[in-house]
């Protein structure tokens, strides 16, 4: 509709109300961002905001070295059934022990040699039997529980890649992970011989540590070689734990792990009774299991042991590398 001079009627809005508009709105935002005050306020904000990066790509404040610490690594394992029970188990077999010797037939007919006839002569023959009785299957199936479900059980758990993603570098966590399953294990060993001797002392008395060639070892000197036998047993089962981590870090199966070092050493053990192998049965792992029984005595002959703890070495160390090599390559996205 227009007026007779062809001109759109005057409705009562300025004409000039939409210019107006727009120049107040860039006068506005004009204003806003030339303003010293915000821009400062903007430039504080942004700072607060920023986070950092290093010259490796991490961001400031994050260190490898402080990831998975040692401690809960620790105590997570500590508070796992598995671990709880073994260890309560440690503390009844000296028990259970007493109790076959105690109920068991006396029949003087029935010797079977050795440390067995002389267990109960003294609580330091008490203790070097029970070390006898486990050396040949539950120690070496103990520190290949602690070694072989360590990385395995995270694997079947599928919250392997979440550890390794938070993230923790491979090598460091296989390196916490062996170290807290090394603690565990000399506890392990610690915990058995301290808890036989206990009761030992309790049912047969401190007495001399007589050995099956007659030598007889005061108790102070038989307490120092105990010592010594549960840190050699503790450099022997070495191999143990590296055949169980390098398993460990190649299946997903934690039972095929420990099962699979078990075996092998009881594989050793067998082929260490063939005397037809000769001098090739000094290259089995498990030759010197019992280099520690040389202790008792008044002479000690360190030399099996030396051969031992050097045999025993230096399977962990070629087990340990192709542990360490096989994770820093697995695929842990499966």
């Amino acid at each position: 509709m227009s007026d007779t001079n062809g001109r759109a009627p005057d409705w009562g809005v300025p004409k000039a109300s939409a210019t107006e508009g727009q120049r107040s709105g860039h006068e506005t935002v004009t204003t806003v961002h030339t303003d010293p005050d915000a821009i400062n306020d903007m430039v504080a904000s942004a700072s607060r905001e920023h986070i950092g990066h290093g010259s490796d790509g991490s961001v400031d404040g994050f260190s490898s070295t402080r990831t998975l610490p040692l401690r809960v690594e620790l105590l997570r394992q500590l508070r796992r059934r598995r671990t709880q029970g073994l260890l309560g188990f440690l503390v009844v077999l000296p028990f259970v022990l007493w109790a076959a010797f105690e109920f068991g037939s006396d029949s003087s007919n029935r010797r079977s040699g050795g440390f067995v006839d002389l267990a109960t002569a003294s609580a330091p023959n008490f203790v070097v039997f029970v070390l006898f009785a486990a050396g040949s299957f539950l120690l070496p199936m103990i520190v290949a529980l602690f070694f072989g479900d360590t990385v395995a059980s995270e694997s079947s758990w599928s919250s392997l890649k979440y550890l390794l993603s938070m993230p923790i570098p491979r090598l460091r966590l296989l390196r916490q992970k062996a170290i807290t399953s090394g603690i565990l294990s000399l506890l392990a060993l610690a915990l058995l011989p301290a808890v036989a001797l206990v009761v030992g002392m309790v049912f047969y008395g401190v007495g001399e540590a007589v050995s099956p060639t007659g030598d007889a070892v005061p108790f102070s000197d038989s307490l120092l070689a105990m010592l010594f036998a549960v840190l050699y047993l503790a450099v022997h089962l070495m191999w143990v734990a590296a055949v169980a981590l390098f398993l460990s870090v190649s299946t997903d199966a934690p039972l095929g792990a420990v099962g699979g070092a078990v075996l092998v050493s009881i594989l050793s053990q067998i082929l260490d009774q063939i005397t037809a192998l000769g001098d090739l049965r000094d290259y089995l792992p498990t030759h010197y299991a019992f280099a520690w029984s040389d202790l008792i005595s008044t002479d000690i002959d360190w030399t099996a042991m030396t051969e031992g703890a050097f045999s025993a070495v230096c399977y962990a160390a070629v087990f340990g590398l192709l542990a360490a090599r096989r994770f820093a390559r697995k695929d842990i996205t499966s």
